[in-house]
């Protein structure tokens, strides 16, 4: 999937791409990448709040040399937000609960340019999915 994406690649395939128009497309095409997210998964307990679109998310400890890393997994009903999700699991995806802590997303995601180009509502979506993966990463810590 995205896992060896990076956000820098990421910033280097938007100046490549001439609008917003392909940028989404190809935003769109991160979020069908995404790992599965097994339907079994896709239950009220992990549902984002907050968000305008259904959005579940798991994390999951994996195995590591020293800190513990979270895995997270998601979906959503929507294509535009699974891409977003997809872009906050190039930021946060199998990172100890300290480096998680210390990413500032919003700074991240603006340097994409995203916090312009999209809506108030999605912004307040991926808000509460960082929120949640923040949560997540002080709970394993």
């Amino acid at each position: 999937m995205t896992d060896t994406l990076t956000l820098d690649d990421l910033s280097e395939t938007f100046e490549l791409l001439d609008d917003w128009e392909e940028r989404y497309k190809y935003i769109i095409d991160l979020g069908r990448k995404l790992e599965p997210l097994p339907e079994a998964d896709m239950v009220e307990a992990n549902k984002v709040r907050g968000c305008m679109s259904q959005v579940w998310l798991t994390s999951e400890p994996i195995p590591s040399d020293g800190a513990a890393r979270l895995h997270f997994r998601a979906d959503s009903d929507a294509h535009i937000v699974k891409g977003l999700i997809a872009i906050l699991l190039i930021l946060f995806n199998d990172r100890t609960p300290t480096e998680i802590a210390a990413i500032d997303a919003e700074a991240e995601l603006n340097r994409l340019g995203l916090d312009q180009h999209i809506s108030p509502n999605r912004r307040n979506g991926v808000t509460a999915m960082i929120q949640r993966i923040k949560a997540e990463a002080a709970q394993a810590a």
